[in-house]
């Protein structure tokens, strides 16, 4: 996490919650440094009155600036790239061709509106005491790939290393840590998406999104 802007962000965020690594990801893409604040989920540690203040839905992530709290990683992402503009040290979030840029917003909003939210922590603990590990399982799987299906229409006839080109943007950081936690915890068979792999694997080689990773965080269990 290189400094490169000051004073230092906090981030509020959990090793293994999805939308926090892709505002980590997003921070260290943008070469932004901040400083880490542990916030344990299997402890409850969201119910807590101290983290309701800061957001009453009871989710990470949790981005403080100063006395400015902002939850949801898509509102995070829009205010870090309103804050820091494309500058020379800075890359965008948002390409400026206006089709493209629409392409990694819509992106964006499948992976947070259509995909993540049906396999969360919380929607997987209820539907597992509801209906039994199995089905639950299988109703992630039918969700991921149901998204994932979309996605690979939208994004196959793009010519890049990327999701809209040769630069990673928001759809991308979007979509790095589903396709992972797709693959290795809901064992989506993603030659099914060839485009979303071949995507991936260039993602795969970044030190930013290696760095962002949940085995790297501070509070990561080993």
């Amino acid at each position: 996490m290189a400094a490169k802007d000051s004073p230092k962000l906090g981030l509020y965020s959990y090793w293994q919650s999805s939308c926090s690594w892709r505002v980590r990801f997003a921070l260290n893409l943008k070469g932004i440094s901040y400083e880490y604040k542990a916030v344990n989920l299997l402890k409850g540690e969201q119910f807590t009155p101290e983290f309701e203040k800061l957001n009453p839905l009871h989710f990470v992530p949790v981005l403080a600036d100063g006395d400015v709290f902002i939850s949801d990683s898509y509102a995070i992402l829009m205010y870090l790239e309103e804050k820091y503009p494309r500058r020379p040290l800075l890359p965008s979030l948002l390409p400026s061709n206006p089709q493209h840029k629409a392409l990694n917003l819509q992106v964006a909003s499948i992976v947070s509106s259509s995909i993540q939210p049906l396999h969360m922590l919380s929607t997987s603990k209820y539907l597992g005491e509801k209906v039994g590990p199995q089905e639950q399982l299988l109703f992630a799987q039918t969700n991921v790939e149901k998204g994932f299906h979309a996605l690979e229409k939208l994004l196959k006839n793009i010519v890049g290393k990327y999701a809209t080109g040769d630069e990673v943007y928001m759809a991308d950081v979007f979509m790095a840590h589903q396709i992972a936690m797709a693959t290795e915890r809901f064992k989506i068979d993603m030659s099914k998406f060839p485009s979303l792999s071949r995507i991936y694997e260039s993602l795969k080689a970044i030190p930013e999104f290696l760095e962002s990773s949940p085995e790297e965080q501070p509070d990561a269990v080993k």
